[in-house]
């Protein structure tokens, strides 16, 4: 009797053993990319261009030109505030009752995650800076736990605003409908930029699945060399 209580004991740790280590890998994967590197975009179709990390057409692939706003600490913020840095970005306005506060929320679920990592910043921009003045971001960023210089809230020229979310990040995908100054920029989308100013990645900023897949393919992005 004892020596089958003994069998019976070696049987359930085996079971046990196999159930921990499947629950490991299945977490293992979870925490790596679909892919060995990311895709590249270029058009507000986001078809993905499979280009190897720093060959000759990455480096004359689309990138995000330079530009020239302010932030919530009354800074201001160009393409050299994230030389050498992975950003994500997004387009938002403080007083927006629908769709920002979630996508805020979502910015600060990322900002935690990377809190500690000086390679990771966000970018969000205000599609309404004629109201969304320097105090009226700082006190937006109080409010929602930003931390500054992590996180930078900016308003700017709208043109300059509105042609770099449109022409640029490609944000509003309204495929063959042209966009003037007089309609408003409004979207959930979130994007990964490289180091090197590529989009990475485009991400639904109130969906919880693909905010978790931006985190895991900031990772993968921060192992490119």
């Amino acid at each position: 009797m004892k020596k089958y209580n003994f069998l019976i004991g070696i049987l359930l740790f085996l079971v046990l053993s196999c159930k921990s280590e499947t629950k490991q890998e299945k977490t293992e994967v979870a925490e790596t990319s679909r892919v060995a590197y990311l895709p590249y975009y270029d058009d507000e179709s986001f078809t993905p261009r499979w280009i190897t990390p720093n060959s000759a057409d990455e480096k004359a692939f689309h990138k995000i030109p330079d530009f020239n706003f302010v932030n919530q600490l009354g800074e201001p913020v160009t393409q050299k505030t994230f030389e050498g840095k992975i950003y994500v970005t997004d387009f938002f306005f403080t007083i927006c009752p629908g769709i920002c506060p979630k996508m805020t929320d979502n910015m600060f679920k990322i900002q935690e995650e990377f809190k500690n990592d000086e390679d990771v910043l966000l970018l969000s921009h205000s599609v309404m800076p004629s109201t969304d003045t320097v105090e009226v971001l700082k006190e937006y960023a109080e409010t929602n736990s930003v931390i500054d210089n992590k996180w930078h809230l900016v308003t700017g020229d709208k043109n300059e605003i509105y042609s770099l979310g449109r022409d640029q990040y490609f944000v509003e995908n309204d495929l063959g409908e042209p966009k003037s100054i007089d309609d408003f920029l409004h979207t959930e989308n979130f994007l990964l930029i490289d180091k090197n100013k590529h989009i990475r990645g485009i991400y639904n900023g109130l969906n919880r699945a693909s905010i978790a897949q931006l985190i895991t393919d900031i990772k993968t992005l921060k192992k490119e060399n």
